[in-house]
């Protein structure tokens, strides 16, 4: 069932018992036109709360299995320098990041339900969060240029940070958890990300990626 729908329909109820109301108080018909103006009042007060959760879900993208959510493509520019390429899927949006270190890190959030959030047919949805760099060596990792960019636009109202900060005030959501992924980076590399039920998973695509996954060893 979609929420937008359902938060469209409750403001329409809302709005006819407030118009409703006005006539009866206009008739000086007080405790039918009070009654019918708190019960409009109600409805548009938990329509804007639904256009408020359906306004932060519309920024996660569905997860009903294992499913293909990004391809990552690496260009080297000097050393411990690349230009990252990265394609969101299933939308084909493409963005070009620059990155420093050897190794690059793809995070998500992902959100499960339970109840009657389930009953409604909401599916596990997930968000890309952001992409960084890492150096191997731990030195350089605390005192080396960093580069972690943003993949996600403010979301206003956060279920994820809700959930996680105040999880009574959410019963319907049965989960909150981060994911992340990383491998090496190297000129010409192609990796392809997917996200299942355990989490992000990276895998080379060509050729230079599997060496640069195999240099691990």
């Amino acid at each position: 069932m979609d929420l937008f729908a359902v938060a469209i329909g409750l403001a329409a109820l809302g709005l006819l018992a407030l118009l409703f109301a006005v006539r009866r108080l206009w008739q000086a018909r007080f405790l039918v036109g009070g009654s019918a103006a708190c019960l409009g009042l109600a409805a548009a007060a938990v329509a804007a709360l639904l256009l408020a959760v359906a306004s932060n879900l519309a920024t996660y993208e569905r997860l009903t299995h294992e499913q293909p959510v990004a391809e990552l493509t690496f260009e080297a520019l000097g050393p411990q320098r690349y230009r990252a390429t990265l394609k969101r899927l299933p939308d084909g949006e493409v963005r070009s990041f620059l990155l420093a270190g050897d190794e690059w890190q793809l995070d998500a959030r992902v959100l499960k339900w339970r109840g009657w959030a389930n009953v409604l047919g909401l599916d596990a949805r997930y968000r890309l969060e952001r992409l960084g760099g890492r150096y191997r060596d731990i030195e350089q990792e605390r005192s080396a240029p960093r580069t972690v960019l943003s993949l996600a636009e403010d979301p206003g109202l956060d279920l994820w940070t809700l959930s996680f900060e105040h999880p009574g005030w959410l019963p319907f959501v049965d989960a909150v958890y981060g994911s992340a992924t990383y491998l090496p980076m190297a000129d010409g590399a192609d990796f392809r990300v997917t996200l299942g039920q355990s989490g992000l998973l990276a895998r080379p695509s060509n050729a230079a990626a599997a060496r640069a996954a195999r240099s691990w060893d």
